[in-house]
């Protein structure tokens, strides 16, 4: 059986195709790493790479994305919708094919430790790469921003590779996680506002952390425990995290979610919760964008469940029930979506 790990970098550039194209054209220089998709985006103004290969390339085609994009993006001029932090922001490794989550975190560590020293980038190893507890969240890792780099220079700060001050160098390619976890959908659920405030409701409604408990509902101090930290109200999905925001591109405002485990959270449960919660506030979902590549069995899952609350026979075509959940996800809403493009199986296949 082919041993595969998936690479998702994301990198700080989504409106200079040029750039995009020679960051994302080093992966296939290395000898069995295929490049599957590049998805950008310029509002956030940062793509989403995705590309495969055998533990033993993956992390030199990596090295080489994260060399590329440190000379051709300057952080100091970077602005968009995104939380980031790094010209390459995020680098995880995902076990596909044959592969531990163990080889992936031995990959992770191998490609930060030669990122700080080759490169003098500094980063943090984030989900299950982490080497401090709370760094499993990559939000602790990437808190303040590039804006807050400053941080490297602190003992809480201080990063796990590369260079602990924010020096001239480091004003230009930022900071890099790199991590090993499974495999995360980035799903984005379109509403009928333009509300990032209202979206932003909807969120914390939804995503596992939930929100800060505040006295008079959304306003007023914050309610804090014995131990003197904020209480936090729990959203209604585990394994859930997101925010809201306003593409300027479509015109509408989003929930932001990342599924960091589609066995407890999957799409279609995500997406009926953002039904429900919006409609709770008077909105309405209008359809759903996945961002990069997916298993088969997201949508197989999702048809599945619809056609279950329709009371149909699951007795179909593995074509049909693709079609079926596009259209009941509205995956095609503000785009075609193409799952002979977007289906890592029928990718790779």
């Amino acid at each position: 059986m082919q041993r595969l790990i998936e690479c998702v970098p994301n990198i700080s550039e989504g409106r200079r195709p040029e750039v995009i194209q020679a960051v994302a054209s080093v992966v296939e220089t290395v000898e069995g790493c295929k490049l599957l998709d590049v998805d950008p985006g310029k509002s956030t103004n940062r793509t989403v790479i995705t590309f495969v290969g055998p533990p033993e390339t993956v992390g030199e085609a990596a090295f080489r994305l994260i060399k590329k994009a440190s000379e051709l993006i300057d952080m100091s001029k970077h602005t968009g919708e995104h939380p980031r932090m790094g010209a390459t922001d995020v680098c995880p490794f995902v076990p596909v094919a044959g592969v531990t989550m163990d080889e992936c975190i031995e990959v992770a560590r191998a490609v930060g430790e030669r990122v700080g020293k080759e490169l003098g980038i500094p980063g943090y190893f984030y989900e299950s790469a982490a080497k401090r507890p709370e760094r499993k969240n990559l939000a602790v890792c990437r808190q303040g921003q590039y804006e807050g780099l400053a941080k490297l220079a602190t003992k809480d700060g201080a990063p796990d590779f590369g260079p602990a001050e924010f020096n001239d160098h480091a004003k230009k390619t930022g900071a890099t996680a790199v991590g090993a976890r499974d495999f995360l959908i980035a799903y984005n659920i379109n509403l009928n506002t333009t509300s990032s405030r209202r979206a932003n409701a909807i969120a914390f409604d939804i995503r596992e952390a939930g929100r800060i408990k505040k006295r008079d509902g959304i306003t007023g101090p914050v309610v804090l425990d014995d131990a003197g930290n904020p209480v936090r109200i729990p959203g209604s999905l585990k394994a859930v995290k997101g925010i809201g925001w306003y593409i300027e591109e479509y015109g509408i405002a989003q929930l932001s979610l990342n599924l960091t485990d589609i066995h407890v959270t999957p799409v279609h449960v995500a997406f009926d919760e953002a039904c429900a919660k919006a409609q709770a506030r008077g909105i309405r979902v209008t359809g759903s964008e996945l961002v990069g590549l997916l298993p088969l069995r997201v949508l197989l899952d999702a048809a599945d469940h619809y056609l279950r609350k329709q009371q149909r026979s699951l007795g179909i075509s593995e074509t049909e029930k693709v079609k079926i959940a596009v259209k009941s996800l509205g995956l095609d809403e503000l785009a075609p979506f193409d799952a002979q493009k977007r289906v890592i199986e029928y990718i790779i296949a």
